[in-house]
């Protein structure tokens, strides 16, 4: 970090012992122990901050590139129908006076006329009987 070599770091032990002392030496350097550790929570809070900083511009980004690409994709593809689309056309319920004595698919099932056969759900909804 700071490029300091092994004759440099002696030379700072020489020094502080000879102007600390050896009595005072071990509070010096609980000391400083102390306040380097502060430094490096301090810088180590600051360097998150800014690591969240960079994380959240490329969030949105991403974001942003997702939703240019979400409307490309939208506008190329045909619109699908909806559930309302897809549902039959309802046709007027004809009178009693215009009701035929056979019944037609359009009209209610209520209303219908079962012919008869060998099972009740299949005149209703006129499918053929199952295979032998």
């Amino acid at each position: 970090m700071f490029d300091i070599g092994a004759s440099e770091l002696l030379m700072v032990v020489i020094v502080a012992v000879v102007v600390i002392g050896p009595k005072d030496m071990p509070l010096a350097m609980r000391t400083a122990g102390r306040w380097i550790g502060k430094m490096r929570k301090i810088s180590g809070h600051f360097r998150a901050g800014i690591d969240a900083m960079v994380r959240e511009a490329e969030l949105e980004e991403m974001e942003k590139k997702w939703r240019e690409q979400n409307e490309a994709i939208m506008k190329s593809t045909p619109q699908l129908p909806t559930a309302e689309d897809m549902q039959a056309p309802t046709t007027p319920k004809p009178s009693d006076a215009e009701a035929s004595p056979d019944a037609t698919p359009e009209m209610e099932p209520s209303d219908r006329k079962q012919k008869p056969s060998g099972d009740p759900e299949q005149a209703e909804f006129n499918l053929p009987p199952p295979p032998p």
